[in-house]
């Protein structure tokens, strides 16, 4: 295994290049609400010490079917156990530089299916807690659907009275988890010129692909340096809900070929659930259409088959089923780039079931033995996104989908009971709509 320990404040001035050039360039659009500049604060001390948990490493874990398999481990910070880790300190270390620049008060807030809430509070209880800024300055709040409760993690956030305060979780029950997303946009479309106006506060909605491209970089910089080319293809594979990811990957093989740095073809595996199965349908069908997902038949065992499509799971309990509330994006507006970075350098697509993920997870077990430890009992697992990840990887090699080539699996999110302490109820908020988000956020904002 090799690692890179504090991976972002290795790439720190990178990264700084990177994002003043962005903002610089013709491909920059203003935004017509709130975007701080894309700048990071000076390297201090401190600000290394707030970013200390971006580890990233590689390991082999061996080969299967001709293919060499390898893992890029994105989840070394414990207090999230995910790749939002990177994009979330990018993020927060740019509300510092704005705070700072302009000592304006700045308010995160996101919607979320559970990881990116617990990754961005992870990144502003650092901010405050190293002394970056006070926690009057930078506040947070966010809402997640009722189905991902079971995925937020308890943190000095919700355990300080005052803290939890003025960095509301709130949890909003619906039948489409996707809905948090659209009243958060009406929230803001509402609310955003009320609360400068009233209190000074700028509100910032982080959810723009492009306040986490910049840092997601990071995965070319770290695999240019630790897994050098060999003249071999390279398969990048993850798990996805919109791959906002791969695309961050994707800046970053591009800012290196502007450098002159060559790295293999982009080419990508994305791996899907049958809950939310649009990036590879749209690949594959240019639509977004369930009804293009294959026709299951119930067998006598009560499993569920098809065989008609290598890219869709060839057993499932429930052909309906939602393996993870992690993956709840539907109709991504990132699908149009991704199909075309697959359809010019090569890869695919591949959707798994829970039926498969079982069968599989010994094997996965075995396989991550070195460097991820997986409980025993899948139970137990509430993060399946790694698990996913290496299920596609293996059913499609074995079913064609992947050809004969090195395999960089993304390890962007894996973590059981044991690694966190769930939310209480106690310490969130159930809201109904945007006016109780409303009354969250205004009383947060009073409090500070």
């Amino acid at each position: 295994m090799t690692h890179l320990d504090n991976a972002l404040a290795h790439y720190y001035d990178v990264l700084k290049r990177a994002m003043n050039a962005y903002q610089r360039s013709d491909e920059f659009v203003p935004s017509e609400n709130f975007l701080p500049d894309f700048d990071l604060p000076v390297l201090d001390s401190t600000m290394e010490k707030f970013l200390q948990p971006s580890g990233i490493g590689i390991t082999e874990l061996g080969e299967h079917g001709g293919c060499s398999l390898h893992l890029l481990n994105l989840m070394s910070n414990p207090g999230t156990r995910t790749t939002k880790t990177f994009g979330s300190m990018i993020n927060v270390a740019r509300a510092v530089n704005h705070i700072r620049t302009t000592g304006e008060r700045v308010f995160i807030i996101s919607p979320s299916s559970g990881n990116k809430a617990t990754a961005l509070r992870n990144a502003v209880e650092r901010a405050v807690s190293v002394g970056l800024v006070g926690d009057t300055e930078l506040q947070i709040a966010t809402a997640v659907p009722e189905a991902s409760r079971h995925k937020l993690w308890s943190s000095g956030l919700s355990d300080d009275p005052r803290l939890r305060e003025l960095n509301p979780m709130a949890v909003l029950p619906c039948e489409v988890p996707v809905h948090v997303k659209l009243m958060i946009a009406e929230f803001m479309a509402r609310h955003t010129d009320e609360f400068h106006e009233r209190y000074g506060i700028r509100l910032w909605h982080t959810l723009e692909l492009r306040n986490y491209m910049v840092a997601d970089m990071v995965r070319a910089l770290a695999e240019h340096d630790l897994m050098p080319a060999t003249g071999r293809g390279r398969l990048h594979a993850h798990a996805v809900s919109s791959a906002l990811g791969l695309l961050g990957l994707q800046f970053g093989h591009r800012e290196l070929a502007k450098a002159g740095v060559e790295l293999p073809a982009l080419q990508l595996l994305l791996v899907q659930h049958l809950g939310t199965p649009d990036m590879v349908l749209g690949l594959y069908h240019d639509s977004f259409d369930m009804d293009l997902v294959p026709k299951y038949r119930r067998g006598a065992d009560g499993l569920y088959r098809q065989d008609e499509d290598p890219h869709f799971p060839a057993v499932t309990f429930d052909p309906e089923e939602h393996l993870d509330a992690t993956f709840y994006s539907r109709t991504p507006v990132t699908s149009p780039r991704i199909n075309k970075v697959i359809r010019e350098n090569g890869g695919g697509g591949i959707v798994v079931s829970l039926y498969e993920c079982l069968q599989r997870y010994n094997q996965i077990r075995d396989l991550l033995a070195t460097s991820v430890s997986l409980p025993a009992d899948p139970r137990r697992l509430r993060e399946w996104s790694l698990v996913m990840a290496l299920t596609g990887v293996l059913n499609g090699i074995e079913r064609g989908v992947v050809a004969d080539r090195e395999i960089l699996v993304h390890a962007s999110g894996s973590y059981g009971e044991d690694d966190y302490r769930v939310l209480s109820p106690a310490d969130s908020v159930r809201i109904d709509g945007v006016e109780d988000f409303y009354q969250v956020v205004r009383h947060a904002a009073e409090a500070g």
